[in-house]
């Protein structure tokens, strides 16, 4: 069932848990989210790259629309880190029942005009907005941030920009990353901490791909409602590919994608048994 951003991160925040947000290319990572949370009884969420809409285009969000209203548990539709209006614009007329008005690249006073201009958008198609303050190191499709230009969030900045913006959630950055950790994850909970006694709304923390249960369990206790996970499943689905064409070469190809989406759905279904999700929808 279609389900908006501000009813799942509610429902996470009051029941103790994070919903998995899962980011998506075509039908076999559909597939793979919600065969993943159908049978685990788990809420959660298709997100789509302003790449992968470049090139999927409003197709791809009514596929993950459509989807969603077939599923069995709770699914929101989402546009991952917008850096324009278009997009936005774009995808919620596509129907997608909340956006990330990505200003994090931007100054301060840049991005709390980008976001509430977001936010007056999605309003006014009944739509939820997640929004970035502070900027995360690493590389995901195709974007990439130096290690130096990455930036934690304050939190007196964070309490100001939610209430100067209106927005039902916030990505923060605590020394998360986006793609593969290069050691170990080291990750500012006594900032987090700081960050949810100012800040009213549900937190978001992108680049949970390797972080540890430990952390995982932590930041959820701290008010983490949402998780981004990207990297592994797509290695999975590439490691599928390549392991299936390596066996055998002229295998047809919907085995082979098949395989892809078995391998997909183990990893999301890990991450929702991680995040507390299961059983929940």
């Amino acid at each position: 069932m279609l389900a908006s951003l501000q009813v799942l991160l509610a429902a996470a925040r009051a029941g103790g848990y994070a919903v998995g947000a899962f980011n998506v290319y075509n039908l076999e990572g559909v597939r793979a989210v919600i065969g993943a949370a159908e049978a685990l009884r788990s809420p959660v969420i298709l997100q789509v790259h302003p790449s992968a809409l470049a090139h999927g285009g409003t197709p791809l969000l009514a596929l993950c629309r459509e989807a969603a209203q077939q599923a069995a548990v709770p699914v929101a539709v989402h546009l991952d880190h917008a850096t324009s209006a278009s997009a936005i614009r774009e995808a919620l007329a596509a129907g997608v029942t909340s956006v990330m008005a990505d200003g994090s690249h931007l100054a301060y006073a840049d991005n709390l005009a980008f976001t509430r201009e977001a936010v007056a958008l999605a309003r006014a198609h009944g739509a939820g907005v997640e929004a970035e303050l502070g900027r995360l190191s690493g590389t995901e499709d195709g974007l990439s941030v130096p290690e130096y230009a990455a930036c934690l969030t304050d939190p007196a900045q964070a309490a100001e920009f939610v209430a100067g913006t209106g927005v039902d959630a916030l990505a923060v950055c605590i020394g998360n990353v986006h793609g593969t950790y290069r050691g170990e994850p080291r990750l500012d909970m006594a900032r987090l901490a700081a960050i949810r006694q100012a800040v009213p709304v549900p937190l978001v923390l992108h680049g949970a791909s390797g972080l540890p249960a430990a952390l995982i369990a932590q930041a959820i206790a701290l008010g983490v409602c949402k998780f981004n996970v990207n990297t592994e499943v797509r290695a999975a689905y590439l490691a599928a590919l390549r392991e299936g064409l390596q066996a055998a070469p002229s295998a047809e190809l919907l085995p082979l994608l098949q395989r892809a989406v078995a391998a997909m759905q183990a990893v999301v279904a890990d991450k929702l048994r991680l995040f507390g999700s299961a059983g929940k929808a």
